[in-house]
C-alpha cells in the first residue's frame, strides 16, 4: 500500500490507473470510493469520475496527525471486482 501526505487545506486529486492490470480490454464500468476512519472532519471525497482506464477522487480535508486509507473499488466490464487502497498522512506543510 503507497502512503501519502496531505495538508489538511489541499484540495487534490488522486487517480488509480487500472489499464495496467486489466491488459485484455476490459474497461471499468463502476467505481466508488471510501475513506476510513469515516469521521466528521476527516478526508472527504467530494467527487469522483471514472473512465474506462482511470478511477479519479478529489481528496479534501482531514485532521492534522491522523492516518486514512482511501479505497478504490471498481467493477470491470467482465464483471470482476478489484479494489486499491492507499495510505494518507494529513499534517500541517
Amino acid at each position: 500500500m503507497t502512503m501519502m501526505v496531505k495538508d489538511p487545506g489541499a484540495r487534490i486529486d488522486f487517480e488509480f490507473d487500472w489499464r495496467a492490470a486489466y491488459p485484455d480490454g476490459q474497461a471499468v464500468v463502476a467505481s466508488g470510493w471510501t475513506v476510513v476512519p469515516d469521521e466528521p472532519g476527516g478526508v472527504a471525497v467530494p467527487a469522483a469520475a471514472h473512465d474506462l482506464e482511470q478511477a479519479t477522487a478529489t481528496l479534501a480535508g482531514g485532521i492534522a496527525g491522523h492516518v486514512y486509507r482511501i479505497t478504490n473499488r471498481v467493477t470491470m466490464s467482465d464483471g470482476q471486482v478489484d479494489e486499491r487502497s492507499v495510505t494518507m498522512r494529513v499534517e500541517e506543510r
